[in-house]
């Protein structure tokens, strides 16, 4: 079924004028990117054009949607406002909370047991607010969104970095910090900085073991991590039309490895195949109507370096597979290189377990594939010689796979079905011997590959592939095996080869599901009860964040001082600790406890001042604020990518850091600092970084004129009773220095819609 259809009606009623607007307003043809920002505008069209990496701009989203670790501390928030619905239409998914153990039935019901007091609180939080709930085990959040919510030419946010899949139904649809999710839930514009835009041309077609996979797997190793920080990305060409709707979901989930606000692909004629294969006939109809719109100009994609600010070019025709990894999702190996890489490097070329599925390769299609492997591996007397796990996207895929006898084969040779959930993607997994830290290699269809997230073991080497590279690897059990060029021995002796794996794009006999999830909202929760146990260690009401009080911060402390990478997962692990997302007390324990401490290359062990000891973060941060002093923290390049996780925002903020001084951000993490009421800083000269030593004590010494493009200083003052000051820059505007003086972006809204 089609939801919201009249939301989409009036979205599609007024796109194609506003996006006439809009290129007379710029002078010049418009990608699909500046159309979709140009048409969902909060105010009306500006003097000029917006600048491209500059431009701070209100939109007006169509959609929220939210996953159940982040929804929590969204809603949490979302109740404080006053309103009594959401004001656009929302939704929330319970695919975080499963842990992977022993299988799918034995796993969820262990999660409706241990997990029953956050389900009941989201249940009835969304039944009283208007929101859509789908329930445990009905499936990850971006396939189930895929499946019924996305649309040609919308906008969305959701409270998940991976909020980006749905680019691949031409949405752009961006990873946001709940207290993002809380302003357009309230019916505020949600503020973004105009992006810069790199477009992909894709030419050619893939063949044989080649997948969508592959094609940001290319993307992450030209671009980096942080390559695409700032920017969208519009995927066009004759490749791009070529390709699955559900494979450009897998391209743009994974946008979010290389930073990128998000990813998107212009509508064609897969994308409305897959809204008819959905049952979203009436929505196909209404893009068709205006298709011209829902792609880039014509002279956008035959000049696209006269309107990108950087073009990469992909021939898939000639693209190999690839493999990317250990320990960064941006290491790409061409698998025809892979192979020697795990030698020369001494990664342990024995397979472990592999792993296929994720929000990122989990439709109909990647399975289908996947299970053609499985087929002919049992069929050649072959059985998996590593663990192999399978992860549906959606009940419906679920249910369907298995209908379609996909299921049965994996059972053939070896292979076990998780819940339709996240799981071991994001640490979500009870892996039998992790904990004894031993040198091992899992490969997975996921995302991310950072060290630790997985399995929390950090001498797990993670690679990442397709999910038909992963079966091959599965079967083979051995990482230097490549299924193009090499055989395998079967249980006779004999030698055999993989053929290349086959699949079909949506199901034949359509799409079936008995029970697909969905709890629709009562029509009005005015008489709903939410009720949050003030003894839980679960769950807890947030109390209002401290406005400034007007004066320079002096005194501050340095809490740490961290070197090299740091995640949100180094700033707020995950796994374990996503059962303390409702509880800002009891989840700030595992602030910066992955981060490594510049002066000793320690995580989880910092000097206290006050003391002189060395100790925990959270214990010697929690020493400061009970002494009534602040603090600040240090960090080195992209701080804070990754996860769109605020907990990494509020925790410091919490405990009573006051400021986070960097040599760059990731654009989500710097977002939600902003938002918590922090300082976000970086170095004016990034060689300052060398100057901060571990017993300084700080001063703002101007931070009473705090404004927009403006400069602060930061008095150092350091043990020997030497001092130096140094210039901090920062990219807050007028409306975000507001956030800061009245405490929090939530106070300022309160404020407002009082």
């Amino acid at each position: 079924m089609a939801f919201d259809i009249e939301m989409i009606k009036g979205v599609y009623a007024n796109f194609g004028p506003k996006v006439n607007a809009a290129r007379s307003l710029v002078g010049k043809p418009l990608t699909l990117i500046e159309k979709i920002l140009y048409a969902h505008l909060s105010e009306t069209l500006p003097a000029k054009p917006y600048e491209r990496g500059k431009s701070y701009v209100d939109f007006n989203p169509d959609r929220v949607a939210m996953q159940d670790a982040t929804a929590q501390m969204a809603l949490l928030q979302f109740m404080q406002a006053g309103r009594k619905k959401v004001a656009v239409p929302s939704t929330v998914h319970c695919d975080h909370l499963i842990q992977a153990k022993t299988g799918a039935a034995s796993d969820l019901a262990t999660a409706l047991d241990v997990n029953s007091e956050v389900y009941d609180f989201l249940s009835s939080v969304s039944n009283k607010y208007g929101i859509g709930f789908w329930k445990p085990g009905a499936g990850i959040i971006h396939q189930v969104v895929l499946e019924n919510y996305a649309f040609p030419g919308g906008m969305m946010i959701g409270t998940d970095s991976h909020t980006v899949n749905a680019g691949g139904l031409g949405m752009i649809a961006i990873g946001v910090g709940g207290a993002d999710a809380v302003d357009v839930m309230a019916g505020m514009p949600w503020e973004l900085k105009f992006p810069k835009l790199i477009g992909v041309k894709l030419t050619g077609k893939l063949s044989g073991w080649t997948s969508s996979k592959d094609v940001i797997l290319k993307v992450a190793g030209i671009l980096t991590v942080k390559g695409g920080t700032g920017a969208i990305l519009e995927y066009f060409g004759p490749g791009a039309d070529a390709l699955s709707c559900t494979g450009k979901g897998t391209i743009c989930n994974m946008g979010a490895e290389i930073g990128a606000t998000t990813s998107v692909f212009g509508y064609d004629q897969k994308m409305a195949d897959y809204l008819r294969g959905t049952e979203r006939a009436s929505v196909a109809d209404m893009a068709d109507n205006i298709a011209e719109h829902l792609r880039g100009d014509a002279e956008v994609y035959a000049q696209p370096e006269k309107y990108f600010d950087q073009v990469i070019e992909i021939n898939l025709s000639e693209l190999e597979p690839h493999v990317n990894g250990p320990f960064t999702p941006d290491l790409a190996w061409p698998l025809s290189k892979f192979a020697t890489a795990v030698k020369e490097n001494n990664w342990p070329a024995k397979l472990d377990v592999g792993l296929i599925g994720s929000c990122t390769n989990s439709s109909y299609e990647d399975i289908s594939r996947s299970a053609s492997l499985a087929r002919q591996a049992a069929e050649k007397g072959l059985k998996a010689k590593a663990e192999f796990t399978i992860t549906p996207g959606s009940e419906q895929v679920r249910y369907t796979v298995e209908r379609d006898g996909f299921l049965k084969e994996f059972d053939k040779i070896g292979g076990m079905v998780l819940a339709n959930a996240c799981g071991p993607c994001i640490g979500q997994w009870a892996r039998h011997g992790a904990e004894k830290g031993e040198k091992n290699s899992i490969i997975t269809s996921f995302n991310r590959n950072f060290a630790k997230r997985n399995d929390g073991n950090p001498n797990t080497h993670a690679f990442v592939a397709s999910p038909e590279l992963v079966t091959a690897f599965a079967i083979a059990g051995d990482l230097t095996f490549n299924p193009i060029t090499d055989t395998l021995v079967n249980e006779k002796g004999e030698n055999v080869k993989l053929d290349e794996p086959m699949g079909v794009e949506l199901p034949l006999k359509g799409f079936a599901v008995e029970d697909a999830g969905y709890q629709a909202p009562a029509a009005d929760g005015s008489q709903v009860q939410v009720i949050v146990d003030p003894k839980s260690d679960r769950l807890q009401l947030l109390a209002n964040f401290t406005p400034w009080d007007g004066t320079n911060l002096s005194g501050l402390k340095l809490l740490i001082k961290v070197k090299g990478k740091c995640t949100t997962d180094h700033i707020s692990m995950a796994g374990p600790w996503l059962k303390y997302r409702g509880h800002l007390d009891n989840i700030s324990n595992n602030m910066l406890i992955g981060a490594v401490n510049f002066f000793n290359d320690k995580t989880d062990n910092v000097k206290n001042q006050l003391t002189g000891e060395y100790g925990a973060v959270p214990a010697t941060q929690r020493a400061y604020k009970a002494a009534g002093i602040g603090s600040i923290v240090v960090g080195d390049e992209n701080y804070g990518e990754g996860s769109s996780r605020e907990h990494a925002a509020m925790e410091p903020r919490f405990l009573g850091v006051r400021a986070v001084i960097v040599k760059s951000f990731a654009r989500i993490h710097e977002t939600n600092l902003k938002k918590q009421g922090m300082l976000a800083f970086t170095f004016a000269d990034k060689a300052d970084y060398d100057k901060i030593q571990e017993d300084d004590t700080f001063a703002f010494t101007d931070l009473s004129s705090f404004a927009e493009g403006k400069q602060v200083t930061l008095k150092i003052s350091h043990a020997n009773g030497s001092e130096e000051n140094i210039k901090l820059n920062h990219t807050y505007n007028e409306g975000q220095i507001e956030w800061f003086k009245a405490g929090s972006a939530l106070n300022l809204i309160k404020k407002q819609l009082a």
